[in-house]
């Protein structure tokens, strides 16, 4: 609800989309900061205070935003928020991969993934409800956030990683997951680039085709509904494969190839408006599955620190396709919405379709 907003503010205030396709891609650089160092904090403190902390910034940086209109300061504020996002990603995902049980990682990972982004369609409904020009919109982001922490003060103790001391951590953590997950990591940040990096200009996009700003709000719903309604099925369908593996990957492969398609309808959505709404559905219904997919992966291999680096490394590919997705197509907004904005997607979906499709049978990776 409050990424919408904000975007939507900055419009108000004449703020070209080139600026404010960066500030929506501000959060994204402060996830990618934080998540290299997720397993280090996460030793420090441990999980429970460091989940604790990444409920409180959040709360702290939308105070900051609603009593400030200096633009320097809210690329500051977004930016400490996306440092608590991150951190907080990458514990919940390791948590939901460690603990469900055997033969099941694919139902809670994809439940999870559903509960993940039923707040990307129920935040931008209630502020089309609301309205993005009433005051009431800022006292309810608050509250969300608020009840949000209180919830986070509920989670128990829990018992220390049996590879606490065993598992590298750091940039060293990191380089290891990468070598034992490429292709998962490929996927990760194609699935990045088109549901979240995209639905994070999505109003941008809309306002610039002529939508009004309920309606381009609404757009981020319907990508977030894409992506909650394919979650679960997902990972239902990844546990019931003889083989595992390759029934992920071909799962993958499938739907980096439903992204290109739909990214191929985009040069003519500037003539036909109706054609948006199916094609950031399909967006986020792919990218999507494709993160819960490559999340489902990672988790029925690793356990302990070593997950929480292999979660961080899937956070931060992703990540980077996000950060990628909204500070480039905010620039292509402004120069070029009917041919250099779908040759990007396009290019993106066929690079990304591609490499799934050589490493199909690629077991290790």
């Amino acid at each position: 609800m409050l990424s919408p907003l904000l975007l939507l503010l900055l419009k108000q205030a004449d703020v070209s989309s080139t600026v404010a396709g960066l500030f929506a891609a501000t959060t994204w650089l402060g996830i990618f900061i934080i998540t290299p160092f997720a397993s280090v904090i996460t030793r420090r403190l441990g999980r429970r205070r460091a989940m604790w902390l990444t409920s409180t910034l959040p709360l702290v940086a939308a105070l900051g935003f609603f009593t400030t209109s200096s633009l320097w300061l809210w690329f500051v504020l977004a930016l400490v928020a996306g440092l608590a996002d991150g951190l907080r990603w990458v514990l919940a995902e390791a948590f939901i991969a460690e603990f469900a049980p055997a033969g099941q990682t694919g139902r809670y990972i994809g439940a999870f993934a559903t509960m993940i982004g039923l707040t990307f369609v129920i935040g931008p409904a209630l502020l089309a409800w609301v309205g993005p020009d009433n005051a009431q919109a800022l006292w309810l982001v608050m509250a969300l956030l608020a009840i949000g922490l209180g919830w986070t003060a509920l989670i128990p103790p829990l018992p220390p990683d049996a590879d606490r001391h065993s598992a590298g951590i750091g940039l060293h953590g990191l380089l290891r997951a990468v070598r034992s997950h490429p292709v998962i990591m490929l996927a990760g940040f194609l699935g990045g680039f088109f549901e979240l990096g995209l639905a994070s200009i999505l109003p941008l996009y809309g306002l610039t085709l002529g939508l009004g700003a309920s309606a381009a709000a609404l757009l981020v719903s319907v990508s977030g509904m894409g992506g909650t309604l394919a979650a679960l099925p997902a990972g239902m369908l990844a546990d019931r494969f003889d083989s595992p593996v390759l029934g992920r990957r071909t799962m993958m492969a499938i739907c980096a190839g439903l992204i290109f398609l739909s990214a191929c309808a985009s040069p003519w959505v500037s003539q036909h408006r109706g054609l948006i709404w199916p094609m950031v559905a399909i967006w986020g219904a792919a990218g999507g599955a494709l993160y819960t997919l490559a999340m489902i992966d990672i988790g029925s291999r690793e356990k302990g620190m070593t997950l929480v680096n292999a979660t961080a490394v899937l956070v931060l590919t992703y990540t980077l396709g996000g950060l990628i997705a909204s500070g480039i197509s905010g620039a292509l907004l402004d120069l070029s919405v009917g041919i250099g904005f779908p040759a990007l997607l396009m290019a993106v979906a066929a690079i990304g379709l591609v490499a799934l499709l050589r490493n199909r049978h690629t077991r290790s990776a």
